[in-house]
């Protein structure tokens, strides 16, 4: 053997590689590492120079720094046990997912304080719609008032289905991105919520529900941030579980801010009521004429809270438009510099991330590589990409997911937008009640019992998605889960009409009613971020990630214009003609057919991420 013999031997990632070994007496010793492996994952390798002690001798050991050592012949032994059977070497076991494990916290943590403003002002609203939609005309019968309910939730929803694709379209457009669509659609929404508070007709409210509709299509850009900032499929079911979250959290939160703020004049008389602490003499001229402004304005200062931290703190993450030039994020970065302070810090050896030979050459514990031009920090040219066509979009098996996601979108809708008509609905008498099904009216809750009616709602899914949800979806899967609990909500339609009849007795009253919204909010729990993540994979294209959540959106805004819309219609039905239950009994049919399609969906795999991914930027 001579004095620089190439010995091969196996590497640990089942490549051939050349290791040549110095002998004796070279000043300068030469360690040449090729592998015959293009695709090698590794990035870098830490060495050092560690002196033996034999006078000529160096010998390489690995340097600690939370990277690869430099593999031995014992760690080739061991990797050849662990071989799997196609030829790969098997990873240890991995960690179970938990809420710590997410990785980009803070790009999630933006992103749940931006969603969090919109069912907080959605919420907020429903809790004082009927009495504001009352104040318009109180000679219009409840009736009447109830299909005006539906058609304010209706405006917005309709104006978000024809407008969701667009918005997704112009989300996948290299010159605008996600990050400015997102924008647009909080400040749509902003201005919406004050515009609504400050109505004095049934036509003004509905303008600026609609307009607000039309500039919103923050969902749609959520899911696709969610879909590219999470690659990996294992924490799918957290990350899109925080859309859904935020809607339980709202509905703690908001029917009781704006049940109670609603009308603050009449609600708190000694604060704002005429010779109180800020009314003065006359009261606050302003909350006497537009009695229902305030917690409009209190959900845009919320709104526009969030549209501060994403210009300063989200990262865009179109594929082409994340190299762009954003001063919004430079200013958030030197803003947060200025509370922080920074530490000193050493330079890291730099690492070689590709498969260069590295020489070691010069004083003990220096290295380099060999020389080549700068890598540039711009983003190579793209290469040119042929969108799919309407046929690999919309596939079988993606018609069924978003016909499923439709008919979900559609009862849960319903069921929100009828509920918090039915509960301050006054109770029919108690002669008009003729058998079990033949009976009106509604539970005749004033406004502050009305929010904590639909507070129950939060508090009851809250948990069950923090804790339950997680664990339940890791060991059933996705479609398993889905399929199981939607089966709860055509029972909870089914038996919530009859409330009405029990007893006017608060303790029979009110856990009937918790028991009946329980049954419901265990199935969407599960339902909703299941069709989410459903949707997410069936995309396998990047390139279209954005249109195809636009299409879902504009989807589910369909549905959640038919659903309110049709359901007010059919509860102004019941109520005119002493059948309220008719539009309930409706309802869960349609949620059985929705079931019935979820066994003709299966999984796709959705977007799988690149073995090797360069990190352009660390998250701040």
């Amino acid at each position: 053997m001579g004095a620089n013999s190439p010995h091969t031997r196996q590497s640990w990632d089942g490549a051939e590689t050349n290791i040549r070994l110095p002998s004796h007496g070279i000043d300068s010793p030469q360690i040449d590492i090729s592998s015959d492996d293009d695709d090698d994952e590794i990035d870098s390798i830490d060495t050092a120079i560690n002196d033996g002690g034999t006078p000529g001798t160096r010998v390489a050991a690995p340097l600690m720094a939370g990277h690869r050592r430099f593999p031995s012949a014992d760690d080739d032994i061991r990797a050849s046990d662990n071989e799997s059977e196609n030829g790969h070497v098997e990873t240890e076991v991995e960690k179970p997912v938990t809420w710590a494990s997410l990785p980009k916290k803070g790009q999630l943590a933006i992103l749940t304080f931006a969603r969090l403003s919109e069912p907080l002002t959605q919420t907020s609203l429903q809790a004082y719609m009927f009495y504001q939609l009352k104040s318009f005309d109180p000679s219009l019968p409840d009736s009447a008032i109830s299909a005006q309910a539906g058609v304010l939730q209706g405006s917005f929803t309709a104006a978000q289905f024809l407008t969701a694709v667009f918005w997704g379209r112009l989300a996948d457009a290299p010159w605008m991105g996600r990050k400015r669509v997102l924008l647009i659609g909080l400040l749509g929404t902003s201005i919406s919520c004050v515009g609504f508070g400050f109505s004095r007709s049934f036509m003004a409210a509905a303008v600026f529900r609609t307009l607000g509709g039309v500039l919103n299509s923050n969902v749609g850009v959520m899911r696709t941030l969610i879909a590219e900032i999470i690659a990996e499929k294992k924490f799918q079911s957290r990350a899109f579980l925080l859309l859904p979250m935020c809607f339980n959290i709202g509905v703690i939160i908001g029917p009781i801010l704006g049940g109670s703020l609603a009308d603050p004049v009449n609600s708190f008389p000694s604060l704002f009521g005429p010779g109180s602490t800020f009314g003065g003499k006359d009261g606050v001229w302003w909350m006497q004429r537009w009695p229902y402004a305030l917690p409009n304005v209190l959900s845009a200062i919320f709104i526009f809270m969030s549209v501060i931290a994403v210009f300063l703190g989200l990262d865009e993450t179109h594929e082409t438009a994340r190299y762009r030039s954003d001063w919004g994020r430079k200013l958030g970065k030197r803003i947060a510099h200025a509370f922080t302070r920074t530490p000193k810090h050493y330079r890291p050896l730099t690492r070689a991330n590709d498969d260069d030979s590295l020489y070691l050459e010069g004083n003990v514990g220096t290295w380099s590589a060999p020389s080549s031009p700068i890598r540039s920090r711009a983003p190579p040219l793209p290469r040119p990409h042929k969108r799919p066509g309407l046929k690999q979009i919309f596939s079988r098996n993606i018609v069924i997911t978003l016909l499923a996601h439709f008919l979900l979108a559609f009862h849960t809708s319903a069921f929100n937008a009828m509920t918090f008509t039915f509960l301050p609905t006054p109770r029919a008498p108690e002669s008009s009640r003729q058998g079990w099904f033949h009976f009106g009216g509604g539970l005749g809750l004033p406004s502050a019992r009305v929010g904590l009616a639909t507070a129950i709602i939060g508090f009851i899914g809250l948990p069950l998605q923090i804790i339950v949800y997680p664990r339940v979806q890791a060991k059933l899967g996705t479609l398993t889960s889905f399929r199981m609990f939607l089966p709860f909500s055509p029972i909870s339609y089914l038996l919530m009409p009859f409330l009405v009849i029990l007893p006017r007795i608060p303790w029979i009253v009110w856990p009937s009613f918790t028991l009946v919204v329980s049954l419901q909010v265990i199935s969407r729990t599960f339902a909703l971020p299941a069709a989410i993540i459903l949707v997410n994979n069936c995309v396998t294209d990047p390139s279209i990630l954005g249109t195809v959540h636009g299409i879902a959106q504009s989807i589910s805004s369909g549905a959640r214009t038919l659903g309110p819309l049709l359901g007010g219609w059919g509860l102004g039905l019941g109520l005119a003609h002493n059948m309220v239950g008719a539009v309930w009994w409706a309802l869960a049919v349609e949620s059985l057919i929705g079931w019935f399609v979820l066994w003709s969906v299966h999984e796709g795999q959705g977007i799988q991420p690149a073995k090797k991914r360069v990190d352009e930027e660390e998250d701040s």
